[in-house]
Formats: structure tokens, C-alpha cells, sequence
């Protein structure tokens, strides 16, 4: 009678624990590192276009805080079901508004280099509760953000989209 391969055995088993550690471990950077995310609106162009694929660091905020200028994904505060992704302007106690189609936090006019020159419609002033974001999508004109539904409480904060991964023709770095 022959005997089992322990050879082949032993290789299938290898094989085995290596793909279940595989799983663990994607499982467990998608879940704590990063997660992948897709754009479904024209808010964030032209930084950002419809179908966009990015990934973002859902970890890095619990290192350091949010920076002015961050392309962030967030839980939406009128529906936490759905997750919206804008860039931050402005911060707890600071003061917004759009004033001559352009950004002013404090008095201060700031430089935006990632929109499109367009007009936009006046807003604010607007003084940011302590504990929330402003947020913004970049393509100004045609975005539901904080000008709309208010500022961004920090609990609804994902993370920092930090790179485009589909199409490969787009594929790189967010600004």
C-alpha cells in the first residue's frame, strides 16, 4: 500500500496558512490603515472626477490632526449611512466666507491653487463651533457641503484620501 506524500501534504498546507495570513492581513489594513473609497459625484473636480477610485488613510488622524487643504472622506452628518468626501477649509472657532470668489478664514484671504478660477455665490460669515470642520467641495458651484448642511462634526471624520488608484490613467497622489 502506498504511503500519503508528505511532501505534497505538507506543501498544500503551506499554501493553506499562507493565503488565510494573506486574508487576515488585508482584512485587518482595510479595516484600521486604509480602505478604498469611489467618487460618485462631479463635487470634487477637477481635483477628483466621477469614478474616481482612492484610497484613505484611516489611521493618520489619530497621529496628527486634519491639516487646512486635506481631501477627507467623512459620514455625511444628515444621513451617517452614506460617506461624502470634500476638502477641509477651515477649523472649530475660525470664521468663513466666500467674498469676490474667493475663500477668507479669519479675515485671510486663502490661496486655493487646486480650483478652478470660477464665480461663486457669496456665503457667511460663518463661525465654526468649536469641535467641527468647514468643508468644501472643490468644484464650488456644484457641491453639497458645509455651506449647505452646516459644519462637520470631528466624530464623522473617516480619514485623508491620499491616492487615486483607478483609472491607471489618473492613477497617483491627491493633491
Amino acid at each position: 500500500m502506498a504511503q500519503p506524500n508528505e511532501t505534497g501534504m505538507s506543501l498544500w498546507r503551506d499554501l493553506l496558512e499562507s493565503v488565510v495570513l494573506a486574508v487576515v492581513l488585508a482584512a485587518l489594513l482595510r479595516m484600521f490603515i486604509i480602505q478604498p473609497f469611489y467618487i460618485p459625484s462631479q463635487s470634487m473636480e477637477p481635483t477628483l472626477l466621477v469614478n474616481d477610485r482612492i484610497i484613505v488613510n484611516v489611521l493618520l488622524y489619530h497621529f496628527r490632526p486634519p491639516q487646512r487643504g486635506d481631501v477627507v472622506v467623512f459620514r455625511y452628518p444628515l444621513d451617517p449611512s452614506r460617506d461624502f468626501i470634500k476638502r477641509l477649509v477651515a477649523f472649530g472657532g475660525e470664521t468663513v466666507e466666500v467674498r469676490d470668489d474667493e475663500l477668507i478664514v479669519n479675515g485671510v484671504r486663502i490661496a486655493e491653487p487646486y480650483i478652478p478660477h470660477e464665480i461663486m455665490a457669496d456665503y457667511g460669515p460663518f463661525k465654526v463651533p468649536p469641535g467641527c470642520y468647514f468643508v468644501m467641495g472643490d468644484n464650488r458651484n456644484n457641491s453639497d457641503d458645509s455651506r449647505v448642511w452646516g459644519a462637520l462634526p470631528e466624530k464623522n471624520m473617516i480619514g485623508k484620501a491620499f491616492l487615486i488608484y483607478w483609472p491607471p490613467g489618473r492613477m497617483g497622489l491627491i493633491k
